[in-house]
């Protein structure tokens, strides 16, 4: 389980490592051009149930920590989906992924 570590608090934001790899491009991309954005999840299993939502904005701190030493092979429409979610009025919801398969 990866770690978001997200401005002055010390309670630590556990998302999946394939997952936190994935909102890393998306979130770096928006920080990157001065964006500000919400970030929205639902609770992992074994934290209280519900959801939460933080403010990302480029001059709050931010730290990525990866279980995983070697960076996962990332799935390009993933990013592209998140990406969309991050352009909505509504902020990036991570979401799970949908992986592309042949059609028969």
């Amino acid at each position: 389980m990866a770690t978001l570590h997200y401005g002055a608090s010390h309670i630590p934001i556990h998302i999946e490592d394939r997952a936190l790899a994935h909102l890393k491009v998306v979130i770096a991309t928006k920080l990157r051009r001065q964006e500000s954005f919400t970030l929205s999840w639902k609770h992992p299993e074994g934290e209280p149930g519900g959801r939460s939502t933080i403010w990302i904005h480029p001059s709050i701190p931010l730290r990525f920590t990866f279980d995983e030493p070697e960076p996962p092979k990332l799935n390009a429409k993933w990013i592209e989906d998140l990406m969309h979610s991050v352009n909505s009025t509504g902020g990036i919801m991570l979401i799970d992924e949908v992986l592309d398969t042949p059609q028969d």
